[in-house]
């Protein structure tokens, strides 16, 4: 399976000088069926122009983004320089208090090919 992301500039950066290698999603039916050894596309907003090919290594379940950013650095999972706090405040952009709930969380690691 191949799952598709699309990242902001500098997001995408980290990804490609292999600093970030964790990405996180809520844990609803599209994630359900990723496996290790399957395949995350990133792309580079806002024009979809470069691609980052990588291979799943880790699935990691959490009840929530609470829960999970306690597992990891920020900078394998996003800038550097944000806060876990400042992190999860972010996440509320995407992802609510109620799919959280309802479906979980998932820490994707990822290795470019």
């Amino acid at each position: 399976m191949e799952m598709v992301v699309h990242l902001d500039n500098d997001v995408f950066e980290i990804v490609r000088d292999g600093i970030k290698d964790v990405e996180v999603r809520v844990n609803d039916e599209k994630r359900r069926k990723l496996k290790v050894g399957d395949t995350l596309i990133f792309l580079k907003r806002p024009l979809d122009d470069e691609e980052i090919r990588t291979t799943i290594t880790f699935l990691d379940y959490y009840d929530n983004f609470t829960e999970l950013v306690e597992h990891y650095e920020m900078k394998r999972l996003y800038l550097e320089s944000y806060t876990k706090e400042m992190w999860l405040q972010e996440m509320k952009r995407f992802y609510s208090d109620e799919e959280q709930a309802k479906y979980g969380v998932v820490a994707i690691g990822f290795s470019k090919e």
